[in-house]
């Protein structure tokens, strides 16, 4: 396994901990606003809960996952009650981008696809899975040994938003070669401005149905509930039932009283547009200081990060942030193309953000 990167991060912590008013971390990204009531109102409610529950989800959970990608991301799933499911909630996003390539049975041979700039955890999916890896953004000329493709749009760490004929290339590509296409869309409700993410799975991407292609979401930034570990799969049934039916033999399970927090919440949109509209806010005030400090920020024109560069090692920028008492991730912890920004993220509190901003004012 690769080294666990944020331990890296502790001289700078250190650093950022000796000023006068303490460390602002934006670091990790974890969210700190107060769950939305209806969840732990949904959760309480379902609290008996003797039996166990099941992998395959409750139907109140699929019929809500459908609704919500059909009413927010105009997604049209198969039927998400169906023989062969075409969504089942997850044990939040991270265990499933760890395990996915193990559980659609890929272990042993072959190359994963990952994206220049990534989100670690593909890496280590294909470690576990005993498979190499190789970072593209553009689908390459063959097949080669390739098993499988994560996408990432919007992307973590850097906010890029994949347009419409960069996913067609790639569900072009992957149907072709018979390669099953993974978009992460943990952050496609957080467009800025006149930005709007759009699904793998959307008919205009896809077409009238999802051969080969999943795509994964999570209800961590949208409705602060990443404490909940609760996460969704969708996409073409083939594929969602063989990762169903691995999971249910070893026991991936969405605890109930979760799946009903997990309804309630994909059935309401007014705490999503509240919960964005405060990183928005957040991102609009933090923004103008980092480029008045003399930084610059590349993409982010979505998702819950700036992505900051001085044209400098990344190292060297974590070192100025420290100083300055602030914590932020490196982007070489994202791959070699990062290692000259980093990555400063939205999920601190209005106070810190507000602190962060007065010190790179200064």
């Amino acid at each position: 396994m690769p080294d666990f990167p944020w331990d890296s991060l502790g001289p700078a912590r250190a650093r950022a901990a000796e000023h006068p008013g303490g460390a602002v971390d934006l670091s990790i990204g974890t969210p700190v606003d107060p769950t939305p009531p209806l969840l732990g109102e949904a959760l309480a409610a379902a609290g008996d809960a003797p039996g166990y529950p099941t992998a395959l989800g409750t139907a109140d959970v699929r019929r809500a996952a459908a609704g919500w990608l059909s009413r927010r991301l105009g997604v049209e799933l198969a039927d998400p009650l169906g023989a062969d499911p075409s969504v089942i909630p997850t044990v939040g996003s991270k265990e499933l981008v760890a395990l996915l390539p193990t559980l659609l049975g890929l272990s042993g041979t072959g190359t994963v696809l990952i994206p220049e700039v990534a989100y670690p955890t593909y890496e280590v999916g294909a470690v576990v899975a005993g498979l190499a890896v190789q970072r593209t953004d553009t689908p390459p000329a063959g097949r080669g040994d390739a098993v499988l493709v994560w996408l990432n749009s919007p992307g973590n760490p850097h906010g890029r938003v994949l347009t419409d004929d960069e996913l067609r290339a790639w569900v072009g590509w992957g149907r072709a070669h018979g390669v099953p296409v993974v978009a992460d869309e943990c952050y496609i409700e957080l467009g800025w401005g006149d930005v709007h993410p759009r699904s793998l799975l959307h008919p205009d991407v896809a077409g009238p149905e999802h051969a080969g292609l999943l795509a994964v979401h999570s209800l961590s930034k949208q409705s602060t509930a990443a404490g909940y570990r609760a996460g969704l799969l969708s996409g073409d049934p083939a594929l969602v039932r063989r990762v169903w039916e691995v999971r249910r033999h070893l026991g991936l399970l969405v605890p109930t009283p979760v799946q009903a927090a997990m309804a309630a919440a994909l059935a309401d949109d007014g705490h999503v547009d509240a919960q964005r509209e405060r990183y928005r806010s957040r991102r609009d005030r933090l923004a103008p200081a980092v480029r008045a400090a003399g930084a610059r920020i590349d993409h982010s024109a979505a998702g819950l990060y700036l992505w900051v560069t001085r044209d400098e090692d990344c190292w060297a920028t974590i070192d100025w942030l420290a100083g300055l008492g602030i914590v932020a991730a490196p982007g070489s912890f994202y791959g070699p193309a990062g290692s000259r920004h980093v990555r400063m993220a939205l999920t601190a509190t209005d106070e810190r953000i507000d602190a962060a901003v007065e010190r790179l004012s200064r």
